[in-house]
């Protein structure tokens, strides 16, 4: 049988890797790290990095993949993510054929693997396929860094806190029931639909990493610096990752 293990790397800054993490790197026989085209190549290189820093084991292997790319122009997202994730797990099934199946692989996910993120339902495909263990290390989220580095707490006192998406903020507005709001995935600063009254935001892309930019303050009054810093920061590196908490009085 594979053992398949999900380690979780943070946002990519070695100082983040737990020390679960790093035993479960120099236990690994193979090493998946994923390549995502030339634009998002430094992704690839950040994990190249983390195994050059913490992998003493000379026996693992270090081996890249090409990652399918997810048709956009599908007019049904989820049937879109569906069809990707299933490349995805054919692209899994042959990066692991070489273990003869047993073994033990790892792959370094971004993040950690139970937050925004489907390496845990890839790994579920795969198991209708192969004999399959599967092993997750948590990793540090983005999220724990946004707060950390605003130096902010993500709750009030006894209050909830909603975890969302972008998509969900632009076409539902502020959750209901809750106060603060922390959001992923926003590729279009879906903040900016919201009516901006009472609203406060703290914002941080590439949070963790060198590259680190942070925006804080209310919404009426730094939305248009982030939008624009954004934008600028995007086409700079080809890429970005960002996060933001908002809250409303």
């Amino acid at each position: 049988m594979i053992e398949l293990v999900l380690i979780g790397i943070g946002t990519g800054n070695p100082d983040h890797l737990t020390l679960q993490a790093i035993k479960a790197l120099n236990a690994a026989d193979r090493v998946l790290i994923p390549l995502k085209g030339e634009t998002k190549a430094d992704l690839a290189e950040l994990r190249r990095q983390i195994c050059d820093t913490m992998l003493t084991n000379p026996a693992t292997q270090v081996v890249d993949f090409d990652l399918p790319v997810r048709d956009a122009a599908n007019p049904s997202y989820r049937r879109g993510v569906d069809d990707w994730h299933d490349a995805i797990a054919e692209v899994w099934l042959n990066a692991l054929a070489p273990l003869g199946g047993k073994g033990r692989a790892a792959l370094l996910v971004w993040g950690d693997p139970s937050l925004y993120d489907s390496s845990l339902r890839i790994a579920d495909r795969l198991a209708k396929r192969i004999p399959l263990k599967v092993t997750v290390i948590p990793g540090i989220t983005a999220l724990q860094v946004l707060t950390a580095a605003h130096a902010i707490p993500l709750n009030d006192i006894g209050a909830p806190v909603v975890i969302t998406t972008g998509r969900r903020l632009r076409d539902e507005g502020f959750p209901a029931g809750c106060d603060r709001a922390a959001v992923f995935l926003d590729g279009e600063c879906s903040f900016q639909h919201l009516p901006s009254e009472g609203l406060t935001i703290w914002w941080g892309a590439y949070v963790g990493m060198a590259e680190q930019i942070l925006i804080s303050g209310p919404v009426s009054d730094v939305a248009r610096q982030i939008i624009d810093t954004r934008a600028r920061a995007r086409a700079e590196h080809g890429w970005i990752m960002d996060i933001y908490l908002l809250a409303r009085a």
